[in-house]
């Protein structure tokens, strides 16, 4: 299941940046996976690496946020 971006923008940068290094886990286990033909759910791929672009986003706009606050 995909994660929401609601749901994402209600955690902290350190929660966040747990989910991403989660999430790169598991896009090089399904890269492995791949590789050695053993993957049964091909479209976990396509979800795994558009919620890691959302996790970053997501890093990136309260980065942002903080650096708009501080100036």
């Amino acid at each position: 299941m995909a994660l929401e971006a609601t749901d994402l923008r209600g955690k902290t940068p350190d929660e966040l940046r747990d989910q991403l290094a989660q999430l790169k886990k598991e896009q090089f286990n399904l890269r492995f996976q791949a590789a050695t033909n053993q993957m049964e759910n091909t479209s976990r791929m396509r979800i795994v690496r558009r919620d890691v672009a959302r996790v970053k986003t997501i890093l990136n706009e309260k980065a942002r946020d903080a650096a708009k606050t501080e100036a």
